[in-house]
Parts: C-alpha cells; structure tokens; sequence
C-alpha cells in the first residue's frame, strides 16, 4: 500500500509556488459554468472551471467553491445547486456572475432561468445543465469540494460550441461536421 505524504513534512523548496500552480493551471482546460442555488438562504450565483464527473452510478459531480465567495455559504445551507454549462455566446454571462460589483438581482437579471427539481436556477439555453442534491462536502484549503448528486440533466438541442477557459481567457470547443 502507498503511504500518504503529509504536506507539513516537505521542504519548502519541494512545494511549488502559488504562481507556479496557477500558471500551470492556466494549461488545463475547463468548461466555463455558472453555478446557481436558491432556497432558504437565497438566490446566489457564480462563475466557476472546477467542475468534474465523478461516477454515473449514482450520476455525480464535484465543484469546488472558494470559501470567499459569497456563494459559499447559501449553497452549503441551501444543500441545492444547478451546474449550467455555458455555450460560446455566452461569455458575457460568465463575466457578469464573475464581477464582484454584480449584486445577486443583477446577475439573474441578465439571462433567462427556469427552476428545476431542485428549485436551484437553471439557465435556458444553457449548452447542458445538472440539478443536484449535495451529497457530501470535504474542506481542502481555501475550498469546498461538494460531491452533489446529479437528479435531472437537461441538454439543449441546439449545436454551440462550448465556452472553455484556457490561458486566462475564453476559448471555444470545436464541433466537429
């Protein structure tokens, strides 16, 4: 069996840069979504890369949240959120959930959402959408890492290339013919 390494018992100069990561980061690819939850703590929303699948049985994924973000909290007292992934065209919407200086009203303000199972907001004419239950939320550093239980997928039937962040800036997939 592998033995962990503990992070405390490394040398400084093993450990790389916040920069170092973040720059090599910057080469990984990610689906640009918008992450919304509504309920008891209200209507929030989000821009965020750090979404993966995790299993298809039971359907789950994990997005991670910065504990800073005023999104956090809602959503881990809300126990609800949607994953919308964001068509090229949609780029606009991914900077106006990113800005600090959006208020909450302002940012659903900009688009058209409809509320699933969940009650979470999920964006029309996203590319696809995933209403979830969170399952289970694990603390790494600065994040949460909520494992949620995906209840209903929704895809749109239109052909878009997909936003993706790469290189600190916004790129599309191709859509092969």
């Amino acid at each position: 069996m592998n033995k962990l390494i503990d992070p405390a018992t490394l040398q400084p100069s093993t450990i790389p840069s916040s920069q170092s990561f973040r720059d090599g980061m910057a080469l990984l690819p990610g689906a640009v979504t918008i992450v919304t939850t509504d309920g008891r703590a209200g209507q929030y929303g989000f821009t965020a890369s750090a979404v993966c699948s995790v299993s298809d049985a039971p359907p789950t994924l994990l997005v991670c949240v910065n504990k800073n973000t005023g999104a956090h909290d809602p959503i881990l007292e809300n126990g609800v959120l949607a994953v919308n992934v964001l068509t090229h065209a949609q780029h606009p919407l991914s900077n106006i959930f990113s800005s600090r200086s959006k208020s909450q009203q302002e940012r659903f303000g900009q688009a058209d959402w409809i509320s699933s199972i969940t009650g979470a907001p999920v964006l029309q004419h996203a590319l696809v959408s995933f209403d979830c239950r969170i399952a289970n939320i694990v603390e790494a550093g600065s994040h949460s890492v909520i494992f949620a239980h995906i209840l209903h997928v929704n895809t749109s039937e239109a052909n878009h290339p997909g936003l993706i962040w790469f290189r600190r800036t916004y790129a599309h997939t191709h859509i092969p013919e």
